[in-house]
């Protein structure tokens, strides 16, 4: 693929912005997103122990993946660091039944998993020779 920076930039894109714009958003009213979601978990099996520190670490999880998306930084690992967030939000949204949340990470995930097929199908054949040629 001769124009695989570019493609593989807009289709960071939209995953990226989705990602870091939940988290900074998030950012400057922490507190107030933390109150938020322990509230919104009151329901869940999950204790608030790990409620709490997960509510802190989630923004900057999200813009962290987000901006290294957009960057292009460790594409690989920062995909699975993705997957791994997306995971962790499925189960917290399945235990207090928010099935629409469930929806978009899902959509999330998803999106996720295309841009690491495309990254890993198009990086290789980049780097081997003989696919190139």
């Amino acid at each position: 693929m001769r124009d695989f920076k570019t493609a593989y930039f807009f289709l960071r894109l939209p995953i990226a912005i989705s990602l870091a714009g939940h988290g900074l958003v998030r950012l400057p009213k922490l507190h107030a997103f933390s109150d938020w979601m322990v509230k919104t978990m009151e329901k869940s099996v999950i204790p608030d122990l790990l409620i709490i520190p997960f509510s802190y670490l989630l923004p900057v999880a999200e813009a962290v993946i987000g901006i290294f998306l957009l960057a292009g930084f460790k594409n690989k690992l920062t995909i699975y660091s993705g997957l791994t967030l997306m995971s962790i939000l499925v189960l917290g949204s399945c235990s207090i039944e928010n099935w629409s949340a469930v929806e978009s990470q899902l959509l999330h995930s998803a999106y996720l998993v295309g841009l690491f097929w495309f990254f890993s199908r198009y990086a290789d054949e980049r780097s081997d020779p003989k696919i190139s040629a």
